[in-house]
Parts: structure tokens; C-alpha cells; sequence
């Protein structure tokens, strides 16, 4: 069966079939993902028969894996599986997977496990489409301005209700790191911008907390506009990957006290460049146990 790819919206996101997620890769299937990817950010599969060895079996087609976290520990009996559980947390609120270290991974991917009868969507916004549509000047201020992001922000969670909660709270900040990064991202395959910010990022360099938080909000409006999102709506054994390089999600909490797990396992990206040229730096914490730092992720 030939690979079909089947877009989903203008703008982002796409069904990809013909592939048999359970057997090897060959290089032209990789290929064809990659490019997939690089065109429509998002990509989703169906009908997935993937456990966890095998969701990191095809993560790892694209790079080396990252562990699961850099504070929050990895599934029971495993190094690079992420639990994204509801009864542990619920990460509402738009922002690019762990940007508080220098190299954020370059691609992510989330396998339906347990899914609620309804709600527990998740939304993903294309950056690079958002930076096209800043208006000139603003798109040139941006161009210019580097932006603080760290793990110790407020992830614009309600206050945690539950002990399960309050300790997965606890974990996450228990170990600080603060990143600097561009705030308009250099895409190292497409050369396309994005902008490089969400939930953890704290302040822009050289402007003060208020006039960074106004400014901030005004960039993340154009992020999040409708035109530039895909909201995906979960079946059981999905297999969801996105390019973290240069895309936005969010995990919507409208799903009362059901039930709702994904697992999550990440490949290891480059340092981000800006569009001078100049690379991300690393201001608190070492992550050195989280992530390799290749050159050029593939």
C-alpha cells in the first residue's frame, strides 16, 4: 500500500496511512515522514498497534531520544516514556515541550492510551505561520528580541487540587532552568521562522516584567489564532508526532474527572539559532541527563 498523506487543515496538520508503524523503517519512508512533517507540522496515525518500546522503536526513527523529562521520572519500567496523565497533571495551556533547556527536543510524540468518552483534545498551532502573519513591523521587532524561558514560570495551571497533583508540582519545579532563546526561530531544515515562545516563557531580554508580558501576549495572539491551529480530537491507538521546532499545543482540560493518559517520548534537538545567527544559551541547570545535544537534528 503506497503512503498516502492526507491534509487536515490549510494551514497544519495531516492523516498519514500506508505505513506500518511495526516493521523497519526503510529510508525512504523516513524520508517521506520528514518531509511530511516539515510541510504540514503535525502528523497523526490510526489504528497504531504500538506499545511503549515500540512508540520509542519509531520516535527513534527520527534521532536520538531524549529521557523523559528532565525533573519528572519516566514511566514505570521505562527511560524515555513521559506519562501525560490527568490524574497527575493537566498541562492546559499553550506551549512548545521543555523549552527551559538549551536544546528543547526537535520532535514529539503522544500515543493514545487512555482516552475519555469526550473531550481531552489536543490543539497545535503552527509557529511559522504565525510569524508570516505578524504585520512587518512587528515581524521585525521580533526578528530582534531574545526571550528567558524556565521550568519555574507559572504553567498557568490551577492550583493543584489533589496530593497526586501537588507532588507532580513539586517534581517539576524541584530542580531550576532558566534558557535563553531567540524569540523568532530559525527552522535548521526548512530555514523557515517561527516564533519560539508559550507557556514557559518568562520575560524578553531588556524589557521589564510588564512590558514583557504585554508583548508576549500580543506575539502569542498570533500563535493561537484559529486559521493557524488543528484541534485533534483522540480515538484509541492514535500516534501523534509534531515538530516541536516550530509548532505550539495545548491539552484541553473539558473532560471533567475522566480518565485521560497519553504517553510521550521525545527526540533530541539542536540548540535553536535566531535569525542573527546567534544560538541559545543555557542560564541555570544542567540537562545534560536529559538530552543529547546533536548538531544538526535530522
Amino acid at each position: 500500500m503506497p503512503v498516502s498523506i492526507r491534509k487536515l487543515t490549510g494551514r497544519i496538520g495531516a492523516v498519514v496511512e500506508g505505513v506500518d508503524l511495526t516493521a523497519p523503517p526503510d529510508l525512504s519512508t523516513v524520508t517521506t515522514l520528514r518531509q511530511a512533517l516539515n510541510e504540514h507540522k503535525a502528523i497523526v496515525f490510526d489504528g497504531v498497534q504500538l506499545d511503549n518500546a515500540g512508540q520509542e522503536r519509531v520516535a527513534g526513527w527520527f534521532g536520538e531520544l531524549t529521557t523523559a523529562h528532565p525533573n519528572v521520572p519516566a514511566a514505570d519500567g521505562t527511560t524515555n516514556v513521559l506519562a501525560v496523565d490527568g490524574e497527575t497533571s493537566k498541562a492546559n495551556e499553550w506551549h512548545t515541550d521543555v523549552t527551559f533547556v538549551v536544546n528543547p527536543p526537535q520532535l514529539t510524540t503522544l500515543r493514545s492510551v487512555v482516552v475519555p468518552p469526550y473531550g481531552g483534545e489536543t490543539l497545535i498551532a503552527n509557529a511559522a505561520a504565525a510569524y508570516r502573519d505578524l504585520p512587518e513591523p512587528l515581524r521585525a521587532l521580533a526578528d530582534t528580541l531574545r526571550v528567558v524561558h524556565t521550568n519555574q514560570y507559572d504553567y498557568a495551571r490551577p492550583a493543584a487540587l489533589t496530593a497526586q497533583r501537588q507532588e507532580y508540582d513539586r517534581v517539576f519545579v524541584s530542580t531550576p532552568y532558566e534558557a535563553e532563546h531567540p524569540v523568532v526561530r530559525v527552522h535548521p531544515l526548512t530555514g523557515e521562522r517561527g516564533l519560539f515562545i508559550g507557556g514557559f516563557a518568562k520575560r524578553i531580554v531588556g524589557l521589564s516584567s510588564t512590558d514583557s508580558a504585554d508583548l508576549l501576549r500580543i506575539l502569542q495572539s498570533y500563535v493561537t489564532r484559529p486559521e493557524n491551529t488543528l484541534r485533534w480530537t483522540w480515538s484509541r491507538n492514535q500516534l501523534l508526532i509534531f515538530d516541536n521546532r516550530i509548532t505550539q499545543h495545548y491539552g484541553v482540560d473539558n473532560y471533567d474527572d475522566h480518565p485521560r493518559r497519553l504517553n510521550r517520548v521525545t527526540v533530541a534537538g539542536e540548540v535553536p539559532t535566531g535569525v542573527d545567527g546567534r544560538r541559545s544559551e543555557q542560564l541555570v541547570g544542567d540537562a545534560s541527563h536529559y538530552s543529547s545535544v546533536p548538531a544538526v537534528a535530522a
